[in-house]
């Protein structure tokens, strides 16, 4: 009986019950939607940085710190014996680094010059532009952004100033032999990539590197290497896990403001529907209705809110939803400027758990908005519900 009796009421509402569920259910697309471009995001970043930098770990030279530029000069070496047979192997790449000046167009700019072997598979860079001839150059290539920031483009010369290990200063030009398209600004910016070999030859360091990239899913890891660290993924990706932990935090404040419109207009309704309502349970309670059977009576109206919700929403939800996970989210505008990796065409993902989980959410908060109102009925009396007062 409380089954019909609340469907027939929803019903009976018209108009004003199917506002609260278009309301309740764009909350609930909108959720679902919004955290799937969030995760996808989240997982390019992450493959892409491992794709093109991290790979299945790195071994970094004793002094090597990748924030502190002032020491890029010290913090190389000659690779151990055994580093230097899993390059030797294919299984790591060298990198070599080296503070420099460029002077694009005449203007003084610093870049970091970063040596890496042309033929290696490692990480996701096409070094193999390096390996063309460059007659009284030495071939480079950069990212977009550097690109952007520097106007240079494939065939010009710039003029690069470095200082070798033994403190003297040199130039030569370099000439742009490729600008790779990559989103990964810390490949990228700032940067000017070169022939490993070239490089070591130009500061005077045969065979030393900065750090090695380990091939992903490497399964044999050197131990106990004096003069190099090693680090693994997991400590490589901590700045993207808190990045994307704060992004998360805030996007769960947006998901909070999508979720209370919805709930506040179910909560209102609920309201106003026991103000108008008290002659009819009045009515149920003379016929000796209990009060806990009243108060079901009108929570399950407001959970029969949250259904409707869900498959209203599911109606229209799932094809947009399809559709964004087909064609993608295109952002070309955003990709050369935010500083983070973000492609060209976004991809959500929307797993099984964000589906699931959102919509047990959706219905769980949905039942507890409309059972807060309900309770009010507790304080009614019959006589007074039969004569339309508020006890």
């Amino acid at each position: 009986m409380i089954v019909k009796l609340a469907f027939r009421n929803l019903m009976g509402a018209g108009l004003r019950t199917w506002l609260n569920v278009i309301v309740l259910s764009l909350a609930f697309v909108m959720i679902i939607w919004v955290k799937g471009m969030l995760e996808g995001m989240n997982n390019y970043a992450r493959t892409a940085k491992i794709d093109s930098e991290v790979g299945g770990g790195q071994f970094w030279h004793r002094s090597y710190d990748p924030y502190d530029m002032l020491t890029y000069e010290e913090s190389h070496g000659v690779p151990p014996p055994a580093l230097s047979r899993l390059v030797e192997r294919g299984e790591a790449a060298a990198v070599l680094l080296t503070p420099a000046s460029i002077y694009p167009d005449g203007r003084l700019q610093s870049v970091v010059l970063k040596g890496i072997d042309p033929g290696q598979k490692i990480v996701n860079l096409p070094a193999s532009f390096l390996a063309v001839e460059t007659p009284g150059a030495i071939p480079g290539m950069i990212g977009n952004m550097m690109a952007h920031q520097t106007k240079l483009e494939i065939g010009d010369y710039v003029t690069a100033r470095w200082r070798d290990v033994h403190g003297t200063f040199d130039a030569t030009d370099i000439r742009i032999v490729q600008i790779m398209r990559t989103t990964q600004p810390t490949i990228d910016q700032g940067q000017i990539w070169v022939p490993l070999a070239r490089l070591q030859e130009m500061m005077r360091a045969p065979g030393e590197a900065s750090y090695l990239v380990l091939a992903k899913g490497a399964e044999t890891i050197p131990e106990g290497i004096e003069g190099w660290i090693h680090r693994n993924p997991e400590y490589l990706l901590q700045e993207i896990s808190d990045m994307i932990q704060m992004k998360s935090v805030s996007m769960n404040i947006i998901y909070s403001l999508l979720l209370l419109l919805g709930l506040l207009a179910i909560f209102d309704t609920q309201v106003l529907s026991i103000w108008r309502r008290r002659k009819e349970i009045g009515t149920f309670m003379a016929l000796g209705m209990e009060r806990g059977k009243v108060i079901r009576l009108f929570t399950f109206e407001g959970a029969l809110h949250g259904i409707f919700a869900l498959l209203v929403g599911a109606i229209y939800g799932i094809p947009v939803l399809a559709w964004t996970l087909r064609r993608g989210l295109s952002m070309p505008e955003i990709t050369d400027n935010i500083g983070f990796a973000i492609p060209e065409t976004l991809y959500p993902s929307y797993g099984g758990q964000l589906v699931i989980g959102t919509t047990i959410l959706v219905f769980i908060t949905v039942t507890i908005v409309s059972f807060l109102p309900a309770t009010k009925i507790a304080k009614l009396k019959p006589t007074d519900a039969l004569r339309g007062k508020q006890s």
